[in-house]
């Protein structure tokens, strides 16, 4: 579609609008004055109603997805809303006179409490969603497009032509190429050269005899136990000595010792006997000699 096609249409669009706008004036403006509204809010009331339709339209134009899916719903409502209320205007006359008393659409209670809230609360309807679509239309970014390139044009139509059957000259088959012998490969020595050296004879080495197997013990993983009793080959030769005994060594060991000296750790160490005995002596030579026990 030319440009001219395009502005016939959008001027048609403007002039159906506009008549469709004058014809449902009279009755929005009556409604207005039925509800309480002065002479310049009901001559300003049609605007608020119509004006927001067709921001919702030129809103669900411009933006995409959900949010021209909430246009198209602004857009639906707004129109319903005025289509009911210029019906009551037709089936009430005393509209058109201004005759009938403010607040009074319908003679059923239930029906005029819905048409008075319907009426009223367009303008403020208007303003939220007037807004919202406001805003939702300057944060629209579109979506980029692609441009496609001329060379991709080319190269389409590069392809598009090399696939028909009817090509004059077909592809020329792939040229192999002919491999040529290559000569052998020769060994050059770069090292130094070295004098030949005197060849020495031959040492024979001994006969070496093979190593016999011994049989070994096998040996156990598992932890040795605890043995009972130590045997009586395994203990000391030295007899057990009786009390008496112990005491005469301490006495004959302990003779020339002074006081402070008399104490069980000496004994025991001379004496070589448990602490046990140790002490007993300790208290029987302190006593002997007048001492108090420790």
């Amino acid at each position: 579609m030319n440009r001219l096609a395009k502005t016939l249409l959008v001027a048609a669009l403007v002039g159906v609008v506009g008549m469709a706008f004058r014809v449902s004036w009279n009755a929005l403006r009556d409604i207005a004055n039925a509800v309480g509204a002065d002479a310049t809010a009901a001559t300003l009331y049609p605007f608020v109603v119509d004006g927001l339709m067709a921001l919702a339209l030129v809103a669900t134009l411009v933006l995409a997805g959900r949010d021209r899916t909430f246009a198209l719903r602004v857009l639906g409502t707004y129109t319903g809303a005025p289509l009911v209320l210029n019906y009551v205007h037709g089936l009430v006359p005393d509209l058109h006179g201004r005759t009938v008393d403010w607040g009074q659409l319908a003679d059923w209670d239930p029906a005029n409490w819905a048409l008075v809230l319907l009426a009223t609360s367009l303008p403020v309807g208007s303003i939220y969603f007037g807004s919202d679509l406001v805003a939702k239309v300057l944060h629209h970014r579109p979506a980029p497009i692609e441009q496609p390139t001329a060379n991709a044009e080319e190269s389409a139509e590069t392809i598009r032509n090399r696939s028909k059957a009817d090509l004059p000259v077909s592809t020329p088959e792939p040229i192999t190429a002919n491999p040529l012998p290559l000569p052998r490969a020769v060994a050059v020595g770069f090292l130094k050269s070295t004098l030949p050296l005197k060849q020495l004879p031959a040492i024979e080495s001994p006969a070496v005899r093979p190593i016999e197997p011994r049989p070994l013990a096998a040996e156990s993983s598992r932890p040795r136990r605890a043995t009972g009793r130590v045997p009586e080959a395994a203990r000391p030769s030295r007899p057990k000595r009786t009390p008496d005994q112990l005491l005469a060594e301490a006495r004959e060991a302990t003779a020339g010792w002074p006081d402070a000296k008399l104490t069980g750790e000496g004994i025991r160490r001379e004496v070589h006997t448990s602490p046990a005995n140790a002490r007993v002596l300790r208290d029987t030579l302190r006593a002997e000699r007048g001492l108090k026990a420790a």
